[in-house]
């Protein structure tokens, strides 16, 4: 099995709903490497705790937390996707509460997109993410070539 580096994001009225699905998804997600935003991370690794001892299962939990959001969180993940280190994110926004760093969430979902990693933004995209057989196999993304755009000199500008 190819072990995925998973980000786990949510905003404030959506991490009950992210705790309970990675809850309901324990053993699925306990052979990967879960990376959150902060407080998520927290919440994310008690509830993993909890579910394993009431399994009794002896677990290696692999929780990476990151800064709050707002607090430089969402740029720390986007670095990672930027270098790689991302397989695909599960990220529950609040679409009904404007956020004060909604430049930041913007920015991070526009990264997700530029470097083609799988996002899911709802419980029902991160079911079908989590439970297609690519997250068992080595899975290679198709990245698409900027070299053009990086080669633009000032006279290209016009």
């Amino acid at each position: 099995m190819d072990v995925k580096n998973i980000a786990l994001v949510a905003h404030d009225n959506r991490k009950k709903d992210l705790i309970e699905w990675v809850e309901w998804n324990f053993e699925t997600l306990l052979p990967h490497n879960l990376v959150c935003t902060g407080t998520t991370g927290k919440l994310v690794e008690q509830v993993l705790i909890k579910k394993a001892k009431k399994e009794n299962a002896e677990v290696k939990l692999n929780v990476q937390k990151l800064k709050s959001g707002p607090l430089g969180g969402d740029q720390q993940l986007g670095s990672l996707i930027v270098d790689g280190k991302i397989d695909f994110m599960i990220f529950f926004w609040d679409p009904m509460e404007p956020h004060p760093h909604d430049v930041d969430v913007k920015a991070l979902l526009r990264i997700s997109v530029l470097y083609n990693i799988p996002l899911a933004c709802n419980r029902s995209t991160a079911d079908f993410m989590i439970s297609s057989p690519l997250l068992k196999e080595k899975y290679e993304r198709v990245i698409k070539d900027y070299s053009g755009y990086m080669k633009r000199t000032v006279a290209d500008l016009g």
